[in-house]
């Protein structure tokens, strides 16, 4: 198939879901920017829809999730309170006693899963080599001084909630998320999903590009950043001297290599959407990730209304993952998932049985996470699974 602009849209759809291939190809019309872009959905474990579209990219193309990995982060916290091994009202400190310095001591895990600890960077910001790695984020977080009261108001962490959440698992359990997601879900289910690229994977990768845009939007964005004392300027390390681009992060070696489990995850749609599949039922013949009351308690709102980062009230969390049914009103009220601030975006519907991933090459304009082209995909998506 080919559109207006030439460019061409691979892939394929299950009888029923042609008209998301046709909203999916006029959204690559539209773009002039190239998006570079993959759209994956699963139906109660069957996969519906797997198109890929864009200069360099195939269904097979590995690029950067960034914030997506957060699902993948929190899926395995999800499964060690699932086993008992991890105790949501618990305080952090009981399970990491360092933690406990300047004020910290008595927030709870359910606290900080759900953004509210206060810790959302560090004074001086981190060196790129230092958010490669999240042993070393977690160090210098111990002694942090929070930056509001912790478990009084919630804030996106958005560089180092999977450092908070991996210390406190490796506290634990002896090994590292990325260990965990390795040896209890990727491997297992065989996703295209990885918090740790390794080198022998390296020609599959796809380069996160830049966004396009003009000289007016981009006067636009600069007029709305607070400043770099802000909140906003530490959860996203502009304090650092450099400050950091995200595309320069997620396109860095070394990030990748270690899996940075708040923002260096890399993979494709196909295996974020199977993720979601394997976490609400039956997938290759193994049962569900996830029982429905531990579904249940990490897609519950947690943290609402304005975010102390943002200052808007875009994000709304559950326990790690986004609570989708706000962002899209099409789900049901349990849809749980995370977007990246590419554009990624993915989700479990348990409600309709769907679960979705989507990537993109280049960053989207606005930057807010989940680019805006998610609502009409993932509402035909919705619409072709719930027709009658």
């Amino acid at each position: 198939m080919t559109t207006s602009t030439e460019i061409e849209v691979h892939g394929t759809v299950a009888p029923g879901f042609e008209e998301v291939r046709d909203e999916f190809a006029t959204f690559i019309a539209e773009d002039p920017a190239d998006p570079g872009a993959q759209l994956s959905a699963y139906v109660k474990g069957r996969e519906v829809v797997d198109l890929w579209a864009g200069e360099g990219m195939s269904g097979d193309s590995l690029t950067g999730t960034l914030s997506a990995i957060k699902g993948a982060s929190h899926l395995v916290v999800a499964l060690l309170v699932q086993d008992g091994a991890l105790d949501l009202d618990r305080r952090g400190a009981e399970y990491w006693p360092e933690f406990a310095a300047d004020g910290k001591g008595e927030l709870t895990l359910r606290q900080l899963l759900a953004h509210r600890s206060g810790v959302i960077g560090v004074d001086g910001g981190f060196t790129l080599d230092e958010l490669a790695d999240d042993r070393v984020i977690a160090a210098r977080l111990a002694s942090q001084r929070p930056y509001w009261t912790p478990g009084t108001a919630h804030g996106y962490h958005g560089l180092v909630i999977g450092a908070l959440a991996g210390e406190v698992v490796r506290r634990v359990t002896g090994q590292s998320i990325q260990e965990l997601f390795e040896e209890r879900i990727r491997v297992p289910y065989g996703l295209d999903l990885y918090m740790g690229l390794p080198e022998s994977l390296e020609h599959r990768w796809v380069p996160v590009l830049p966004m396009a845009i003009t000289p007016e939007q981009q006067a636009e964005m600069e007029a709305l950043f607070p400043g770099p004392d802000s909140l906003l300027a530490v959860a996203f390390n502009l304090n650092a001297n450099p400050p950091t681009d995200l595309v320069e992060l997620i396109n860095t070696r070394k990030v990748r290599a270690l899996g940075q489990a708040s923002a260096g995850g890399v993979g494709n749609a196909r295996g974020l959407a199977k993720m979601y599949a394997a976490i609400i039922g039956d997938v290759d013949d193994r049962p569900a990730l996830l029982k429905p009351e531990t579904i249940a308690e990490f897609a519950k709102v947690h943290s609402s209304g304005i975010d102390m980062v943002t200052g808007t009230d875009v994000h709304t969390f559950g326990l790690g993952f986004e609570v989708q049914g706000i962002r899209y009103p099409f789900l049901g009220p349990d849809a749980f998932g995370h977007s990246g601030a590419a554009g990624a975006q993915a989700f479990a519907d348990p409600h309709s049985g769907v679960t979705y991933g989507y990537v993109r090459r280049r960053f989207h304009y606005p930057p807010e996470g989940g680019a805006l082209e998610n609502h009409r995909l993932a509402a035909a998506v919705i619409e072709c699974a719930t027709a009658p």
